[in-house]
């Protein structure tokens, strides 16, 4: 298995522990990333000049279709934009508008189409779960975590061919339990992090990430599971600042599925990121460590 990466924007300036699990993850399934020289996805232009993101992801869409791989992106509203892209640019007229765009680079779009797969989509109805566990070397039974699927994962529908259930959905809690975690349904599940608003809303956003937070809190969860380094930014990052302002204490940690992934694979902590996270985990690893 062999797929060109997507690492956008967010990732390598603010979340690298994010790429460093999953390029660890995939070495040891055996799956391989080939790098293309990729820029933003349009995402963050997108409200303000449609055209102009679209033109964004399109030059993307183009540069995957050269490197004849599917693209696998880790950030779930990239994955959503350049879905998205995919399905816009089927219409004409939307294809001539970027088009107009893209004459002022000397280039144009012309019905490239390349598959676009998330990490853990791909891990789910690529590479498979029964696969997956098999790969497992520390299952980790007696680590209790929440999944937040966040609302690009598997929204809007249309887009994604309804892998999973958008209302409902359950690929990230079998990818837990692939490694031998429990993952434990809650009330709010599929609710917003705030991310999404953060730079106009700031403290509807927190309050959104709050809200969430305060559920969480009453599980005795080991870590909280995340797949978007958005939702991350606000449940790791922004909890200190929630405590302060809050005058409460969470401390629940905040991981990628791909560090918890590289756990149970086997892979040094050291080797996983970790010390990029914000909320400390040091009893989460110890507890993984008596297993």
């Amino acid at each position: 298995m062999k797929y060109s990466i997507f690492l956008g924007c967010t990732i390598p300036a603010r979340q690298p522990n994010y790429e460093i699990s999953v390029r660890k993850t995939c070495e040891a399934l055996g799956i391989e990333l080939a790098e293309a020289d990729y820029g933003c996805c349009g995402f963050p232009v997108e409200a303000i000049n449609q055209d102009k993101a679209l033109a964004m992801s399109a030059m993307n869409l183009m540069k995957a279709e050269e490197s004849g791989l599917p693209m696998m992106t880790l950030c779930s509203a990239c994955g959503e934009m350049l879905n998205n892209a995919l399905y816009l640019l089927e219409n004409d007229g939307v294809q001539g508008d970027v088009n107009k765009v893209l004459a002022k680079l000397e280039t144009s779009y012309n019905g490239e189409h390349p598959e676009v797969l998330h990490y853990a989509r791909m891990l789910y109805t690529e590479y498979g779960l029964e696969k997956l566990a098999s790969k497992i070397k520390k299952p980790l039974k007696g680590i209790k975590v929440a999944t937040h699927p966040g609302c690009h994962y598997v929204r809007p529908k249309k887009l994604f061919q309804e892998f999973d259930d958008p209302e409902f959905p359950v690929s990230l809690d079998k990818l837990v339990e692939a490694t031998g975690a429990e993952s434990v349904d809650y009330k709010g599940k599929t609710d917003c992090c705030g991310g999404g608003i953060l730079a106009v809303a700031e403290s509807t956003a927190k309050a959104m990430t709050a809200k969430k937070l305060n559920t969480l809190a009453e599980l005795e969860l080991d870590a909280l599971i995340l797949v978007c380094p958005f939702c991350a930014i606000m449940f790791d990052k922004y909890q200190r600042t929630l405590e302060e302002e809050l005058e409460k204490q969470y401390g629940l940690p905040v991981i990628y599925y791909s560090q918890l992934l590289g756990l149970a694979l086997g892979i040094p902590p050291d080797e996983l990121g970790f010390d990029v996270n914000t909320v400390n985990v040091e009893k989460l690893l110890e507890k993984v460590s008596k297993i």
